[in-house]
């Protein structure tokens, strides 16, 4: 994932930052508990693809 890339994307909904997890391909937003999908290189911004974080999963 590019890191300039990183440094520009927000939430699509809240517009807060995002939390990159490289092991799960994931960026994830802390306040919305929303991680969007990286496929091929390439963030999914879509509330509709977003999953859920669970309460128990540490977002850290």
């Amino acid at each position: 994932m590019d890191a300039r890339l990183l440094d520009i994307l927000v939430c699509p909904i809240c517009k807060g930052p995002l939390i990159y997890k490289k092991a799960n391909s994931e960026l994830i937003c802390k306040s919305d508990r929303l991680a969007y999908p990286i496929r091929d290189d390439i963030p999914v911004m879509l509330e509709d693809e977003a999953r859920k974080v669970d309460p128990g999963e540490e977002i850290e």
